[in-house]
């Protein structure tokens, strides 16, 4: 076979994972139902399509929810589960078949479809939605829903709930209480199963390779655009979704800007380029940051920056362990951090003084250090259950991504001429394991030395 472009990124990519089976999503249906008790009815919803114009809709992405219990991604569907007093019964709601709309908009899998293969005891058609659903609203005691993501589920429920009919004063039947199942849910995706890590890991291998061929392009004179359009090449060429979230690829004095997304600049010669962007491979995100210089050779006062916000990374990522609090890299990120910026001369402070809520580290470093990452990129997990820190456990996967950004153009701090317009960031994906952290997103360069050597290598 005739090579193609970006082979040998697939091939270093490796084979694709398995997709989660149907025995896994039937575990984590159970262990939801052993959280609810007789009577309650749990119904799961995902948006509608939305209109991005006239006729034509944005992509769609059904909800993580649904993704999480099912798995089941086409829109109009409704995931229910109900005991009646026996037993769990769970019913998908979905499109059916439509010959003329496939013809359109592509093949659905129908109620049929959804009978085989999918992890539901019963399907039928969403235009039967509201009676069924309804007689099983009237049979309920408590309902759990998340109220605003389908109007059309939510006027059922409201309805139901207000309702005074005659049957309802004779037996007592119907709803009393609305419950938000979010945060039982919420709490099952906190910790990864086996699976789940193989496709992330997939997921930050395809970003991580992304980003070296990002790297490899990069030369002055290239397009922050340019760029963008090769790394979601890349995302769309290995068979992704496509990306996790908008791209940052900022160079110069947009690299000092979190969530740059415009992405519309030239890159110049001199300048450092800070590219955070991750794709969703089956439903999970990757979300790597990587910054390099734009001729290929850092200056030595990028070199500065960047040493100190490497050394400050590899402190965080050590510090991931099970048992230390959520908190505790972003802790000994700020404490390396504050103390390079102290050896630099750039904060007058001392330790302890520039560490404080309005130390002087405030100015060059104003974000949190990481966040729960899987089926959102954002991913769900109350990070301070009891007020206290979350203890890190076996399965929970963070992202761990300290930065410095010394942006010239602010008006709210004196920059340092050294670092004009130097932001850097560095981002990887962790797995908490119980032989400490394992580096998902580790098959992308971040030393000085394997950077250098990729920047316009193309």
């Amino acid at each position: 076979m005739q090579s193609i472009m970006w082979d040998s990124t697939l091939r270093s990519i490796g084979d694709e994972p398995s997709p989660i089976g149907e025995e896994e999503y039937y575990a984590r249906q159970r262990r939801l139902f052993s959280q609810l008790r007789p009577g309650d009815l749990l119904i799961v919803t995902a948006p509608h399509e939305s209109t991005r114009s006239n006729d034509v809709h944005y992509p769609y992405r059904t909800s993580s929810e649904m993704l999480y219990l099912c798995g089941w991604e086409d829109p109009e569907a409704v995931f229910v589960a109900f005991n009646s007093g026996e037993d769990w019964v769970t019913s998908l709601f979905v499109q059916p078949k439509d010959v003329l709309m496939e013809i359109w908009e592509g093949r659905r899998p129908g109620v049929d479809g959804a009978k085989n293969g999918w992890p539901v005891d019963e399907a039928y058609s969403h235009k039967e939605l509201d009676e069924r659903l309804a007689k099983m609203l009237v049979q309920s005691k408590r309902v759990f829903v998340k109220l605003g993501v389908d109007s059309d589920v939510d006027k059922l429920v409201d309805y139901e709930i207000k309702s005074n009919s005659r049957e309802r004063q004779k037996l007592g039947i119907g709803p009393v209480s609305i419950i938000d199942p979010s945060r039982m849910i919420n709490e099952l995706r906190l910790r990864k199963s086996d699976a789940e890590i193989a496709l992330m890991r997939h997921s930050a291998k395809i970003a991580s390779q992304a980003h070296i061929q990002a790297m490899a392009n990069t030369r002055p004179g290239v397009g922050e655009w340019q760029l963008e359009g090769i790394i979601e090449g890349v995302f769309k060429y290995c068979k992704t979704s496509g990306i996790a979230y908008p791209s940052i690829i900022g160079s110069g004095e947009n690299a000092t800007i979190l969530h740059y997304t415009v992405n519309n600049d030239t890159c110049n010669d001199g300048e450092v380029i800070l590219i955070d962007a991750g794709c969703e491979y089956k439903g999970y995100a990757s979300d790597i940051t990587r910054s390099w210089p734009v001729n290929g050779k850092f200056s030595e006062a990028q070199a500065e920056i960047y040493d100190i916000v490497l050394k400050s990374q590899l402190a965080a990522i050590d510090a991931c362990r099970v048992g230390n609090p959520y908190d505790a890299p972003h802790q000994a990120a700020r404490r390396v951090l504050a103390e390079g910026l102290i050896d630099l001369g750039v904060i007058t402070q001392s330790l302890d003084e520039a560490l404080e809520s309005n130390g002087e580290l405030n100015k060059w470093y104003m974000h949190n250090t990481g966040h729960w990452l899987g089926i959102d990129v954002h991913d769900v997990g109350v990070y301070r259950p009891d007020g206290e820190p979350r203890l890190f456990e076996e399965g929970m996967v963070i992202t761990v991504e300290p930065g410095l950004y010394f942006g010239a153009w602010r008006p709210d701090v004196e920059c340092p001429e050294r670092y004009s317009n130097i932001g850097i960031r560095i981002e990887d994906d962790v797995l908490i394991t119980s032989s400490g952290p394992d580096v998902l997103s580790s098959d992308c360069p971040k030393t000085i030395a394997n950077i250098e050597a990729i920047v316009g290598s193309a």
